[in-house]
């Protein structure tokens, strides 16, 4: 497997960024917007420093709502898989359904959501939920499902029960796929969190979490402060997406192919 070096692997991206950079300035300077159009990185950069006493506070507000939502998800998801993988008579009957819950828009659902689990944080971890859920199901079940078969053989040659298959073979077998399912809900979780918070969620005293604020500076025109805050749950993104990187390299590394090993 080739291995590019720790330079290369940082220097790239770096050098498209520059890239990308310096086209954005120059749409900027041939077009001649204003900067409550099109703010450059300076002025985005300098709005977070003005605002960055909100954009901390609403940041915890939305991790809050992320984090719980993404590990309902990731819970749930898990058992929702289980039993997919466990039964195909219920996974002929379920699946189908799930597809069509994923496939239902979640703000045709937000008044159904409101009405159910409230305004405010639970409703905010309804839609963080339903958002992130489906990847973690669908992942997972055909990790179940794509356990070699040598291997399933060779438990039901040894009379293993259906219980001692599930979870000594084919959970440890679906981890990766478990894993892949988590890395996609985590980049899935803060938007699900913000679109709550723009939807459903309240804030009191002028304060609450990014997707208030995206309301609030909407509504003032503060466009650099828009940008800003989008930089900021974009690197919530990441916080989130890293987490789960450092989940999946610490249950795998030791064993799986995915990552290079020295064999002694």
């Amino acid at each position: 497997m080739r291995k590019d070096s720790p330079l290369l692997q940082w220097l790239l991206p770096v050098v498209t960024g520059l890239v990308f950079f310096g086209l954005w300035y120059a749409v900027r300077a041939a077009t001649g917007l204003q900067s409550w159009i099109l703010p450059t990185p300076v002025e985005i950069l300098e709005a977070a420093w003005r605002e960055k006493a909100r954009l901390l506070s609403a940041v915890g507000a939305t991790a809050l709502g992320a984090a719980a939502g993404f590990v309902l998800a990731a819970v749930l998801g898990l058992a929702m898989a289980l039993v997919l993988g466990l039964s195909h008579s219920l996974r002929l009957s379920l699946y189908p359904w799930l597809l069509v819950l994923q496939m239902t828009p979640v703000i045709v659902l937000t008044p159904i959501i409101v009405l159910w689990a409230g305004p405010g944080m639970p409703g905010i971890v309804t839609i963080t939920w339903l958002i992130s859920f489906f990847p973690i199901v669908a992942n997972t079940t055909q990790g179940l499902l794509s356990t070699d078969m040598n291997h399933v053989a060779l438990f039901r040659m040894c009379n293993a029960s259906r219980v001692q298959e599930l979870w000594l073979l084919r959970v440890p077998a679906a981890l990766p796929y478990y894993l892949a399912g988590l890395r996609i809900a985590a980049t899935l979780a803060p938007i699900g969190a913000i679109f709550g918070e723009y939807m459903v969620g309240n804030a009191s005293g002028g304060s609450g979490g990014l997707g208030f604020l995206v309301y609030s500076y909407n509504t003032q025109i503060k466009i650099p402060a828009l940008f800003a805050t989008a930089l900021t749950s974009c690197l919530l993104g990441f916080v989130f997406v890293a987490a789960v990187s450092w989940l999946n390299w610490a249950l795998l590394h030791h064993w799986h192919d995915s990552f290079e090993r020295n064999d002694h």
